[in-house]
């Protein structure tokens, strides 16, 4: 097998591995946020904590959360076909969106109501369940710290890093979480303290409002994705170098890029040919410039490019078609 036909083979498998560490870090976090949210629900019942309830529906949309991540990961990677000519990579998007909607309705809008409720009720006598909740929610601060860190060590170890949705995803959940059971630990504890139900349900607001950023953030960047992002700047600036540098080429005139998976990107170009080639040899020049550009970059894949026609270009621009007269 020739080199450049193991590296498209190598650039594969180093996904299909990346995936399955993907795969099994969602798997960490959904396990955990399985476990964390029956516990904070049976805390939060026993306890008649709205801080810790608020964390139980945190919980339980981070679950939900996981399982349309594990559907992305599965379903983005199916074969382009018929129907679907450039793939299914924007599957990953799709399914971060809704796990950003499932964080702002099961998540965000119920601490709201939590909060809102225990400060339309007042304060409540009955505290003693309260010692068990705040157990309950050092455990969880552990779990969620300990699946913060899985995901945090294989984005810094991946190139595609955070740029990984799914991955970003359980980042974001994970890192809210933590900070949620640290307002709702601090929440509960003044309450017993000093009695005011005002601190859990600041606590729980909080929580609320935690979690809507959050989701707002997650969800702008699938919306930008889904509707059609371009590839990063830098990249697009190394792809014109080398269309600029081909011999046959005299100037690229346009540039487009757009990201259709994790992965893969679809670049279109419209340059510029030096005169006097027919068009046997046009195709052959486009060829072996497509060619160089996928070996080059494996994640362009889709190239499209489109010759100007210089002598139709040079009849518009000329002195007779824009009604110019030379001088006597």
């Amino acid at each position: 097998m020739s080199p450049d036909q193991q590296r498209p083979d190598q650039s594969k498998a180093d996904r299909s591995k990346a995936d399955h560490r993907t795969r099994l870090t969602v798997f960490v976090a959904l396990a955990a946020n399985l476990v964390i949210a029956l516990a904070k629900a049976v805390g939060g019942v026993v306890a008649g904590s709205p801080a810790l309830l608020s964390e139980a529906a945190h919980s339980v949309a981070d679950s939900l959360n996981e399982v349309f991540l594990l559907a992305a990961l599965r379903r983005s990677r199916r074969p382009p076909d018929t129907r679907h000519p450039f793939g299914y990579g924007k599957e990953r998007f799709f399914w971060a969106l809704l796990a950003a909607v499932g964080i702002f309705v099961m998540g965000g809008c119920f601490s709201f109501f939590q909060g809102v409720e225990a400060l339309r009720d007042g304060a409540q006598e009955k505290l003693s369940g309260y010692v068990a909740g705040l157990v309950v929610l050092g455990v969880a601060l552990l779990a969620e710290g300990a699946s913060l860190y899985r995901a945090v060590h294989q984005a810094r170890g991946e190139d595609r890093g955070l740029r990984d949705p799914a991955l970003r995803t359980v980042i974001a959940e994970d890192g809210t979480a933590v900070l949620g059971v640290c307002l709702a630990i601090a929440g509960m504890a003044l309450h017993m303290v000093t009695g005011q139900v005002v601190w859990e349900a600041s606590a729980s607001l909080a929580i609320g409002a935690l979690l809507v950023f959050v989701a707002y953030r997650l969800g702008a960047d699938a919306r930008d994705q889904l509707i059609g992002e371009a590839a990063d700047p830098e990249l697009s600036d190394r792809i014109r170098e080398q269309l600029a540098a081909e011999p046959e080429i005299v100037s690229v005139e346009a540039l487009f890029t757009m990201r259709l998976g994790l992965e893969t990107t679809m670049v279109a170009a419209r340059i510029d040919l030096v005169p006097g080639l027919d068009s046997e040899e046009v195709e052959e020049v486009l060829v072996r410039i497509k060619g160089a550009l996928a070996e080059t970059f494996t994640e362009a894949g889709q190239i499209f490019l489109d010759v100007t026609d210089r002598s139709a270009q040079e009849a518009r621009e000329s002195p007779a078609a824009t009604g110019e007269r030379g001088g006597a």
